[in-house]
């Protein structure tokens, strides 16, 4: 049997379809409303400046996975997932509706309160997703689902961050369509997923959200085998977010380049992230083998201290365009190790969420993903204060980039002391 063939099933298919639009349009609202804010005045005039309101919507869209991720994994597992599934996708129908009138009106505050509910419908969204994975699909195409979704949700995000980049100048009337068909197609996507049996129909809701945050975080790092891949998982996000976030601070600073330059480096990331992903699948062979995620590790060391060391340092330059970029020396060692990167981000994570799924059982997955989302967002706030911290004192992005670099050698060693058994296979 072909390794990809329940990839056009019923089985994997109207899954990989509603996540897949659905991170799309969470990027392309998101990002169409950063550039309307940055680049096109939104907000101009109104009670805090373009940059305080950019940082805003950025925390408003990280929060609700604080808030809502405990009662998310609770529903998820007393719940049809498909249903649940279904429902969050109704909410993303009538918040891009929402959204619509904000972007026709031009009223900041209520794109931002769109851009909180996305995140809520992304934060319950999750753990259905992920627990659904394993209760789709045979264990021997486990591996394989996890990097095609996890391929298609960063290829999801580049063509969000590209497509929200070009609507935001094209109108409001066009973002607004475009936002709302995407939602409802992400909706009709949902229909097709066959519904899927409660684990546990008997379990309490608990709707204090601070104690089933607390009851949770507890319950899952008591497990010796969810804390590794969640720390696993969570230090992936930590160094995307890291990457990421200053990546325009090395295009401007050390290539001299523009927004094009930077567009294009993080496309070069996010497709490394893909390919990176789907040859993890391929060396699985079937199998969940957590010394890939070692590996990637490696992959993210090395390359991440090249990408520090080979970076021209900062000095004062003309800002160029694609162009003038590619004729510069250091454009294409930098332009490989940022897709290696991209590689060993793939490799890293999809055998982490493959154990995090299988470890967590079935009656205690969609919960130990949702444990896991906690986690994410601690990681990457922690990051960005890192990185504030690091920028301050030194100010030099290849220090911050040579140090998350270093900080993945002790992420090695701390896996190969976990690793479930010695050959490093899942029992």
């Amino acid at each position: 049997m072909k390794p990809f063939a329940f990839a056009a099933t019923r089985r994997f298919a109207p899954l990989f379809g509603t996540q897949f639009l659905g991170a799309f349009n969470d990027n392309l609202f998101k990002t169409a409303l950063f550039v309307l804010i940055g680049f096109h005045g939104l907000g101009q005039g109104g009670w805090l400046p373009a940059q305080q309101l950019l940082n805003v919507g950025a925390l408003l869209f990280v929060l609700p996975y604080f808030l809502f991720s405990a009662l998310a994994g609770q529903l998820a597992t007393r719940y049809d997932k498909a249903a649940l599934a279904r429902w969050t996708k109704v909410l993303e129908m009538a918040v891009m509706a929402l959204a619509g009138v904000g972007l026709v009106s031009g009223s900041a505050v209520l794109l931002l309160a769109c851009l909180f509910v996305m995140g809520t419908q992304s934060a319950f969204f999750g753990p259905v997703k992920y627990a659904a994975i394993p209760e789709y699909l045979h264990e021997r195409e486990l591996v394989t689902g996890n990097g095609l979704i996890e391929s298609g949700t960063f290829l999801a995000i580049l063509f969000g961050q590209i497509a929200g980049t070009l609507l935001a100048g094209g109108g409001a009337w066009a973002t607004a369509a475009v936002v709302l068909l995407l939602a409802a197609a992400g909706w009709a996507c949902s229909l097709m997923m066959p519904a899927l049996p409660p684990q546990r129909p008997d379990l309490p809701v608990d709707k204090n959200l601070w104690r089933g945050s607390r009851v949770l975080l507890r319950d899952t790092f008591a497990r010796r085998d969810l804390t590794t891949a969640i720390v696993g998982i969570s230090w992936f996000w930590l160094v995307g977010s890291v990457y990421t976030t200053q990546l325009p601070t090395l295009v401007r600073q050390h290539l001299h380049g523009n927004d094009h330059v930077f567009n294009l480096l993080l496309a070069l990331f996010s497709l490394g992230i893909a390919a990176g992903s789907l040859w993890c699948a391929k060396l699985s062979g079937g199998r969940l083998q957590v010394k890939l995620a070692v590996a990637g590790a490696g992959v993210l060391a090395v390359c991440g201290a090249a990408l520090a060391w080979l970076a021209p340092p900062n000095a004062d330059g003309v800002s160029v365009g694609l162009g003038g970029f590619l004729t510069q020396a250091a454009a294409y060692p930098v332009m490989l190790l940022v897709v290696g990167i991209g590689i060993g981000g793939g490799l890293f994570s999809v055998p982490l969420y493959t154990w995090l799924q299988t470890a967590g059982g079935s009656e205690f997955c969609a919960r130990a993903v949702a444990a896991n989302n906690i986690v994410n967002g601690f990681f990457m706030v922690a990051g960005a204060v890192f990185s504030a911290a690091v920028l301050w004192l030194l100010d030099d992005v290849r220090w911050l980039y040579g140090t998350v670099a270093a900080g993945n050698v002790a992420v090695m060693a701390y896996l190969c002391a976990r690793l479930p058994d010695k050959g490093g296979n899942a029992p």
